[in-house]
């Protein structure tokens, strides 16, 4: 390993909207030299100051220093960075993105002969087995995002559009299904559901608003629930057979109580933080609560209809990652069904990280639009 550090080196980034991960790697073998992680990197949504400091921090950590003048390439895959190559040029995100990262290697002392800047789409895709240029990608973690890859870069892309445009079936998405949930059950348009308690311990409100709030026994008739598709079914079915009232135990005025705390710490946060609530969703799924089961199809049925728009051949690989379809994610194994069901070839990667490093690699050695360097 000491002989490939004195050779030439480049750098592959993830940039996510929950973390930064960096990767140093031999530019001739890909055997990595080191690695670390940082805060989140998204180039739309974390400002500039502090997206450069993320950055600077993962590289520094990553990078000895002893071995920054042997990095010849660097490529990050950022989300909130535009893919098409054709319109990347004033794409805010982008611009950004490479702002931040120049910055972050100019404080480092790094300066490499190429930088460029990918989609976090692009460098997942990229990580897949053999370097693939074209097919199908798709990433489900705190936002959302279903692309057609051609070249190495985005061709055609289905979603994306952040937490108050789209991202449906992401974390963000099922958090914030979560909440709803608790509260159409606090104010009694929804079913009774696991998700008040839990919601409301997550996020710190008084533990005598929650008492009551567990209370989830249905009455005879309210199976109809599990047949219901869709959260809207199920919080009907579950009106209807539910035992005197939302939750026998949770009294009307902890029930409005509940709401006046919920909605402003809520609404005291960024909203992508909504996505921390995601994990509530599946635990209660796996404890056969309904609601949070048909939070879970329903965002299962967002991630297919976004890979259907993009019109999949059958036998095409298509790329997934993201922490909602790691080894156990929530939507892994029923998602993984649906594509094998369009006769998709899936694979699973952890994150960019690998990709943009052989995107460093190929920018390097090869043709630079490959990885959109500058």
């Amino acid at each position: 390993m000491s002989n490939e550090l004195n050779r030439d080196l480049v750098v592959g980034l993830d940039a996510g909207g929950t973390r930064t991960r960096v990767v140093l790697a031999s530019a001739v073998t890909g055997h990595t030299m080191g690695e670390a992680v940082a805060g989140p990197g998204n180039a739309l949504t974390v400002p500039l100051p502090r997206l450069t400091d993320h950055l600077a921090e993962a590289i520094g950590r990553s990078v000895p220093e002893r071995v920054r003048g042997g990095v010849v390439a660097v490529v990050g895959g950022f989300a909130g960075s535009a893919g098409f190559a054709e319109f990347a040029g004033g794409d805010p995100g982008r611009l950004n993105a490479l702002a931040a990262l120049t910055e972050a290697l100019r404080r480092l002392g790094i300066a490499p002969r190429t930088v460029g800047v990918s989609s976090d789409v692009e460098a997942a895709f990229a990580s897949a087995p053999g370097t693939p240029a074209d097919g199908l990608a798709l990433v489900a973690g705190t936002g959302a995002v279903a692309t057609r890859i051609a070249g190495h870069r985005c061709a055609a892309t289905v979603d994306g559009d952040g937490w108050l445009l789209g991202d449906e079936g992401s974390g963000f998405w099922i958090g914030r299904g979560a909440v709803r949930a608790a509260l159409r059950m606090a104010d009694g348009r929804g079913g009774p559901t696991t998700l008040a308690r839990a919601v409301g311990l997550a996020l710190g409100l008084p533990a005598d608003l929650l008492e009551g709030a567990g209370e989830t026994r249905d009455a005879e008739g309210s199976g109809g629930a599990e047949e219901a598709r869709g959260t809207e079914g199920v919080e009907r079915a579950g009106r209807a057979g539910r035992v005197e009232g939302a939750a026998a135990g949770w009294s009307a005025a902890r029930r409005e109580a509940y709401r006046m705390r919920l909605l402003p710490t809520v609404m005291a946060q960024p909203p992508i933080t909504l996505a921390r609530l995601a994990p509530l969703v599946a635990e209660a799924a796996r404890a056969k609560d309904p609601v949070a089961e048909a939070i879970l199809r329903e965002a299962v049925d967002h991630q297919t209809a976004a890979v259907r728009a993009l019109d999949p051949r059958p036998g095409e690989r298509i790329v997934v990652t993201g922490g909602l379809l790691g080894p156990d994610g929530p939507l892994t194994a029923p998602l993984t069904g649906r594509l094998e069901d369009l006769g998709l070839t899936v694979d699973r990667v952890a994150d960019g990280c690998r990709g943009a490093v052989a995107l460093a690699r190929l920018g390097h050695g090869g043709p630079t639009h490959a990885a959109g360097t500058v």
